[in-house]
């Protein structure tokens, strides 16, 4: 396969100079793919802020793509957004995730903007399209859903208020991802819908992730997991092939691109976008 897939990659805050120094080694390895732009994750309440902005500041500094921060309206104003929005648009930014988030402990309040429908709408009526917006779904349904209607509905409010893309969360079934696109164009939501692509490095933290965001891992793959838990090198090649396999159905189904969140490790990115011919 040649290397046309439309890659992006996700990164969080370091939290010292160590994690930096991997952080800087990971986007100089996947910089070879030519990624169309790197996300930086935001905290629950804020809590990266600063944090995110020192790894703009360096995605800036050293890469070549474009960074695209999240940005949350949990536990914010409406006045520390704008502030938050000019800052990212000092600095050339022209890219955001914008999402709910989540409450960090402690918060006493939700914040004016209360959903991220609210937040991408504020921030079409402050800047215009100066900014090109992101947004969260969810094809096998938002762990808070009610159910899988209600669960589109929101997502569609997200598009109506003008998000110009949308991210999924990660899941291992090519199948629920295909069957979301077609519930969505029925509902007349006609934004690219990119697969986010979760590499598999460590069952146990794997299996935490899945049970909080909804995540279904198939039973099967569970188990041989499991198995191999003790076992780095076998898991992380059954990882590579799996995802891989994925990854190559869901573009030669018609997904727009890969998005990877590559929890700031370059090996498990790595083996995929090589098992997939991309270079």
């Amino acid at each position: 396969m040649a290397n046309t897939a439309n890659l992006s990659f996700e990164f969080f805050p370091p939290k010292n100079p160590g994690q930096m120094e991997r952080l800087e080694q990971t986007r100089a390895r996947v910089e070879a793919f030519q990624p169309s732009y790197y996300s930086v994750t935001f905290g629950a309440g804020g809590s990266t802020r600063q944090g995110t902005l020192n790894t703009i500041l360096s995605l800036k500094r050293h890469g070549t793509a474009q960074v695209a921060p999240h940005i949350s309206c949990m536990g914010f104003d409406r006045g520390e957004i704008d502030e938050l929005v000019r800052t990212y648009r000092s600095l050339g930014i022209t890219r955001l995730v914008a999402l709910r988030g989540d409450m960090m402990s402690g918060y006493g309040t939700l914040g004016e903007l209360a959903y991220a429908s609210e937040l991408v709408a504020h921030i079409r009526e402050t800047t215009g399209d100066h900014f090109h917006i992101e947004v969260a779904c969810y094809p096998e349904m938002h762990p808070e859903a009610r159910n899988p209607s209600s669960d589109l509905d929101h997502f569609k409010e997200k598009v109506e208020a003008g998000a110009d893309g949308a991210i999924t969360q990660y899941f291992f079934n090519a199948d629920a991802y295909f069957r979301f696109v077609e519930r969505c164009r029925k509902a007349g939501i006609d934004i690219p819908i990119v697969p986010g692509i979760m590499p598999i490095t460590n069952y146990a933290q794997l299996r935490r992730f899945s049970q909080l965001c909804g995540a279904e891992i198939p039973r099967w793959l569970a188990y041989r997991m499991l198995e191999l838990s003790d076992d780095k090198p076998a898991l992380a090649e059954l990882g590579a092939d799996f995802i891989a396999d994925m990854c190559r159905r869901l573009l030669d189904g018609g997904a727009p691109g890969l998005h990877i969140y590559t929890l700031n490790r370059a090996q498990a990115t790595l083996a995929i976008c090589e098992n997939l011919g991309l270079d």
